[in-house]
Formats: C-alpha cells, sequence, structure tokens
C-alpha cells in the first residue's frame, strides 16, 4: 500500500517540489533527463541487486526477491532536483555512481555515502558539463516552511530531527558570529541561512538513515563537524557548493562514530535482524 513505508512520502515531496520549482522558479529543466536519470537509477538497482555477492551468513538462507525501488527512485529524484548538464550521459553517470557506492562503500552491510551526495559530487569531478544551483530556489520564505512542514512529517518519522536541529543550528551560530564580526545587517545572515538548497540538504539528504552515524551522540557530532566544514568551504575558499562537498568528505566519518557509540541500526521496515537482511536485498 502506498504511504505504508516512509519513503513513499520522500518520493511524493520530492516530486512535488520538482514541479514548483518547474513552475515558480522558471527552472529549465529538461523532461527527458529527468526520465534517464530515474530510468538509470531503477536499473542499476535493478542489475546490482541481482549480481553482487550476497555478504556473510546473513543472506544464506533467503531466497532471491525482487529489489525494492524506491531508495533508487529517491536518488534520481534528488538528482534531478539538485544536478543541472545538457548531456545525459551526464546524468547516466552520476545515477550510476550513485547507485554502485551503496554497494561498493559499505561496511558490515552498511553504506556510508549518500547515494545522491555521490552521485553529484562524481558528476562535478569526472564531466566539464555537470554544476550544481544553490541559489535556484531563491530565499523567499514561504518556501522554508513548504520545506520544513514536508521535511518535518519525514523526519518525525525516521526520527532523525536531531541531525537536522544539529546541522542547523551549527551553521546558524557560526553564520551569526560571522555576521556579527563583519558588521553586515541581519539580511545578509538570513540570506544565507534561508536558501532552498541548504533546506533541502538539511532536511532530506543529510538525515538518510541508512548512511549516517546510529547513535544519537554520533549522529551530533557528525552534523556539527558537517556544519563547521561547510561554514570553512564556503567563507574561507569561497564554494558556493559548499554542503555537499561537506558530506561527502565527512561520510566516512560515521564507520568511527558507529564503532564508538554503538546503537540499533535503523530498518526501514523496523524489524529483526533477519529481516533487515531481506530489506539490504532490496536496497
Amino acid at each position: 500500500m502506498f504511504f505504508k513505508d516512509v519513503r513513499d512520502y520522500q518520493i511524493l515531496f520530492l516530486s512535488l517540489f520538482l514541479v514548483l520549482g518547474v513552475a515558480t522558479r522558471d527552472w529549465t529543466l529538461r523532461l527527458d533527463l529527468i526520465l534517464v536519470a530515474i530510468a538509470t537509477c531503477c536499473t542499476a538497482q535493478w542489475l546490482l541487486s541481482c549480481l553482487w555477492p550476497a555478504k556473510e551468513n546473513l543472506a544464506e538462507k533467503l531466497t532471491p526477491i525482487q529489489p525494492s525501488f524506491r531508495s533508487s527512485l529517491i536518488t534520481a529524484l534528488g538528482l534531478s532536483l539538485l544536478l543541472r548538464s545538457e548531456h545525459s550521459t551526464t546524468i547516466i553517470l552520476a545515477g550510476t555512481l550513485a547507485i554502485l557506492s551503496k554497494f561498493i562503500f559499505q561496511f558490515e552491510r552498511k553504506h556510508f555515502f549518500n547515494p545522491a551526495n555521490f552521485g553529484i559530487i562524481s558528476a562535478l569531478c569526472l564531466t566539464k558539463d555537470a554544476w550544481v544551483s544553490p541559489g535556484q530556489w531563491g530565499d523567499d520564505w514561504w518556501y522554508a516552511l513548504i520545506f520544513f512542514g514536508a521535511g518535518g512529517m519525514v523526519l518525525k518519522r525516521v526520527g532523525r530531527w536531531d541531525t537536522t536541529a544539529a546541522f542547523l543550528g551549527s551553521y546558524a551560530c557560526l553564520e551569526a558570529i560571522r555576521n556579527l564580526w563583519l558588521g553586515s545587517t541581519w539580511d545578509v545572515f538570513f540570506h544565507r541561512l534561508m536558501s532552498g538548497s541548504l533546506l533541502l540538504f538539511a532536511l532530506f539528504m543529510i538525515t538518510d538513515p541508512r548512511s549516517i552515524p546510529n547513535a544519537r551522540s554520533g549522529r551530533l557530532i557528525w552534523a556539527i563537524s558537517i556544519a563547521i566544514l561547510t561554514f570553512i568551504l564556503r567563507n574561507q575558499f569561497f564554494i558556493p557548493t559548499a554542503v555537499f562537498w561537506a558530506l561527502f568528505a565527512l561520510s566516512p566519518l560515521t564507520l568511527i562514530l558507529d564503532k564508538i557509540w554503538s546503537a540499533p541500526r535503523f530498518s526501514w521496515s523496523g524489524g529483526s535482524l533477519e529481516e533487515e537482511a531481506v530489506t539490504l536485498l532490496r536496497w
């Protein structure tokens, strides 16, 4: 049944954000590239789920099942919202590497890179026609209300509000200190915080429960670290896409924090370890 899984809400909201951006921000999005992203991510998910060898004894007694395409569809929508390119080959590369990262970069059956973030950084590094437009949403306050409302519904169900609060709170404090130091008006401060892309990142990307630290203490340290690195990259090195580079650089820190603070691993099904194994095969 639709909406039985919290990822169904993510798919709905990300799809609505695409429609909202095209309708109100005059984005020059190409429908064919959105379809390419969806087809690439879903195909890569299916092929890798069928071909990738099962790890450890956890899945030995499980019979082959059809992969779930929820997570791959979320990745495709995330790429469509954030990544821009004029060529379908770039989107295919980003989508393929995004899904592949879940299978390659994992430890003890947990992947530690956010797939959409990995695809974005891969496209920026490996191609010459990929770019991200952090200011594509502008800074209108009503976008923020929509993003917080939609994100709140998802985060309430996955229990990761602490990660968003730690990231935005830390980043806001650093920007406020900088604003006071420079003697800028508070309009500058709110302009930097009300970016739609920043809010989408904080509500939907940095809170991916399958790739972030399991324990709350680990998540808080991880989110604050990303906020600090984002602040440095944005204000010292003047990188407009700092949030995406910061998340990519600090994603492996998840492994260390999970070792320091042990906690049950998040499962979409909320079931036992055997049920989680089924979920992992679908992923």
